[in-house]
Formats: C-alpha cells, structure tokens, sequence
C-alpha cells in the first residue's frame, strides 16, 4: 500500500509503486512512474514523462520533471529519468530534455542539496553531490563520485570526469579531468582529489600513479595530443590512466588547466 495524502493532485495515469509516500499540495502529471519506497514531500511537483526509481527522497518543494527553461523547446515529447536512493532537497529544480525523444538523466545514490539546479540534458553518474545553490546548464555530463561545491556554476556543454571536485562558487567553462580538484577564479587545477580519491577506496598506489599523469599532463609544457601519447606509451592499460586519457580525447571544449 502507498500512502497518498488526499491533499495531493496524482494523475490517474500515474503509476505508483508499492509503500510510496506522497506529501499534501504535491503535484504528480500524467506520464509519471514512481518507484517502490520513494518518498514525496509537501508540496513537490513531478512533472509529465518522468521516471523515479526506488528509494528516492524527495523533500518539500522540489520540482521535477517541468519543462526545460530552453527558448529552442516547442512542448515536443522528452523525458527525465531518476534512479535509486537519491535525496532531493528543498527547492532543487531538475528540467526535462530539450528536443524530441531526448532525455535528462540521474543516477543512483545522488545527493541535491537546496536550491540546486539540473538543466535540461544533462547526464548524471552515480554518487554525484550537488551542494547548495550548485547549477548545471544544458547538456552537461557528470561522471560517478563528483562533488560540486556551493554556488558553482557549470556552462553549458561541459563534461566533468569521475571522482572530481568542483569548488563552491567556481565558474567552469572548460571540461574538469577525472580526479581533478578545481577552485579559483579563473578555475585552476590544483592537483588530485586526494581526500575525495582515498574516501572512494582508490588504493595509495593508484593515487601515485595519478599524480604521476597528472605531471605529464599539466607540467610537462606538452600538447594534449602529445600528453595523451605519453600516458598510453607510460601507462598501458593502467585502469586509473586510462580513464583519464579517455576523457582527453572525448573532450570537446578544452580542459581547465
């Protein structure tokens, strides 16, 4: 059984899972799926084709789901997926997908502090933090164990690799390298996320091994074609080394240095 505050608006076409709560004043559209045990605040809004998995707490006033704030949608067809576990706290807004078919999707076990914003597009890992105030623009890809400091403000396009952190009130404009501690203005990168590396498990000797690319990446005065050269000749089929190279050569926009 759900148990459905009578207060609340849920769409007839609305699929409810078994022991989902639904707080007084929410909002729940047509096109909605809500997985068991998930938890709905006061006053929340999930909003047309949007799919929430299990587990998820989402507290008083958030909004999901509602239209992207995007001049190019025309009201076409798009979706918002969320997965398992995650928490959404008061005031987080996380927008549907610009363009047909499209899709805006997060994770499993994310934390969304208030206030914080998830633009439309955007792809989410696992274990993402967003601290308060933290914003996303469109189309930006976060990869698993990032944390995203208050204030911080993504541009649009921008991709952010695993185990990264973003400093409170940072603007990045350029992608951030996997394992990379950012802050400053301009953005700077000041090495390994070592606190954050060492509370996800990476072994000591992985974190040498980081710093070791780092310094061929960031200090050796090379291109970063020639950066991602020496990595695969100095480190083949080193697992850690190999995500970063793989994010060097996806990236569009250029990294922050």
């Amino acid at each position: 059984m759900s148990n459905i505050d009578p207060r609340s608006c849920v769409s007839k076409n609305a699929i409810i899972g078994k022991n989902v709560t639904i707080g007084p004043f929410s909002v729940i559209e047509d096109n909605v799926e809500i997985g068991e045990g998930t938890i709905i605040g006061a006053n929340c809004m999930v909003g047309s084709f949007t799919k929430i998995g299990k587990k998820n707490h989402f507290f008083n006033n958030s909004s999901v789901g509602t239209d992207p704030q995007d001049l190019k949608f025309k009201g076409e067809k798009t979706f918002l997926e969320i997965g398992d576990n995650n928490t959404v706290r008061e005031f987080v807004t996380i927008n549907r997908a610009c363009g047909e078919e499209e899709i805006t999707k997060i994770g499993d076990n994310c934390f969304f502090m208030a206030y914080s914003h998830v633009a439309h597009n955007c792809i989410l890992g696992n274990h993402v933090v967003m601290a308060n105030l933290a914003t996303l623009a469109g189309h930006i890809e976060i990869d698993d164990n990032v944390v995203i400091g208050g204030l911080a403000g993504i541009h649009q396009f921008v991709k952010i690799g695993c185990n990264a952190m973003v400093g409170g009130m940072s603007k990045i404009i350029k992608d951030v390298i996997p394992y990379a501690l950012v802050d400053g203005h301009p953005p700077t990168v000041f090495g390994p996320n070592v606190i954050g590396l060492k509370r996800h498990g990476l072994k000591k000797s992985d974190i040498t091994t980081i710093r070791a690319a780092y310094k061929i990446v960031f200090d050796s005065d090379l291109t970063v074609k020639d950066a991602i050269n020496k990595l695969e000749s100095d480190f083949e089929s080193v697992e850690v080394v190999t995500k970063i190279i793989e994010f060097l050569k996806s990236s569009n926009r250029g990294i922050i240095r």
